[in-house]
C-alpha cells in the first residue's frame, strides 16, 4: 500500500448540509403544481426536466430553478400564473442565501487531520454559487487545495490530481455519494470513504452500494482521523 498523501472532501451533504434545502423547495414545489392539477406526477416530471436541462446547466439551484419554471408550464400546459412563476424564482433565490450550516465533526476532523496528510476540497457544481457556499462555510483556508467542478468522473478526478501533481495511489477522497465521490476515485487508482448523508439525491444513488476493494464506509465524518491513521500505518 503506497503511503496516503491526501485526503479530499465533497462539500455538499459531505462537509456541510445541502439536500434538505433542495428537499425542503421540493416539496413546496409539489404544493404549489398540486394546487392546479391534482394528482400531477410532479417528482416524476421534475427529475427528467433535470436529467434533460443537466448537460445545458449543470448542477446547482440556477439549474434546478429553471426545471422547475418548465416543469410548472408544461404540467398546466402553459396556465400557471406569473406570480407563481415570481414565487419560483424567490425560493431559488432563498435556497442561494441559505445559511451554510456545517455537519457535526467537521472542524474537529479537518484540524486533526491537517498535521499529517494534505487536505484538499473537490466539490461539484455552479462555481458562483460552490465559491460563495465555501466562502461562507469558513472552511477555505484548511485546504491545500480546492477544486470545483461541473461532473465527478474518473477523468475529473485524474486531471485534479495531475493539475496539482499528485499520485492517485496515496490519495484518499471522503464523500456522501457512491456515484460521484467513490466509484471514479476508485476508476483512476484511488481509494475512498463513503460517508452516507440522511437524504440522497435520486440522481446520485446507485443500484449497488456494496463496497469494492479499496473503499470504506463510515457513519460519520468524525470516525475519519482513526482509519486515515490505521492506512498510513499499513503504508
Amino acid at each position: 500500500m503506497h503511503e496516503l498523501h491526501t485526503v479530499a472532501f465533497d462539500g455538499d451533504d459531505t462537509l456541510w448540509h445541502h439536500e434538505t434545502v433542495y428537499q425542503y423547495t421540493h416539496e413546496r414545489f409539489r404544493t404549489l403544481i398540486e394546487r392546479h392539477v391534482p394528482h400531477a406526477d410532479v417528482d416524476g416530471r421534475l427529475h427528467a426536466t433535470e436529467m434533460r436541462n443537466l448537460k445545458m446547466f449543470g448542477y446547482g439551484v440556477k439549474g434546478f430553478t429553471l426545471s422547475m419554471i418548465e416543469t410548472a408550464i408544461e404540467l398546466t400546459d402553459g396556465a400557471i400564473p406569473a406570480e407563481d412563476i415570481g414565487e419560483l424564482i424567490d425560493w431559488g433565490k432563498e435556497m442561494l442565501a441559505h445559511p451554510v450550516e456545517l455537519i457535526d465533526g467537521v472542524v474537529a476532523t479537518l484540524d486533526a487531520l491537517a498535521p499529517h496528510v494534505r487536505l484538499m476540497l473537490i466539490t461539484k457544481g455552479d462555481l458562483f454559487d460552490q465559491e460563495s457556499k465555501i466562502a461562507r462555510s469558513g472552511l477555505a483556508d484548511r485546504f491545500a487545495h480546492i477544486e470545483i467542478v461541473s461532473v465527478k468522473d474518473a477523468q475529473t478526478y485524474r486531471r485534479c490530481l495531475a493539475k496539482h501533481g499528485l499520485s492517485p495511489k496515496g490519495f484518499l477522497m471522503v464523500g456522501n455519494s457512491m456515484r460521484s465521490d467513490v466509484m471514479p476515485v476508485l476508476g483512476c487508482g484511488g481509494q475512498a470513504v463513503h460517508v452516507p448523508y440522511d437524504v440522497t439525491w435520486v440522481h446520485e444513488r446507485v443500484d449497488d452500494d456494496r463496497l469494492p476493494e479499496g473503499a470504506w464506509r463510515l457513519e460519520r465524518l468524525d470516525q475519519l482521523l482513526p482509519l486515515v491513521e490505521r492506512l498510513r500505518q499499513a503504508a
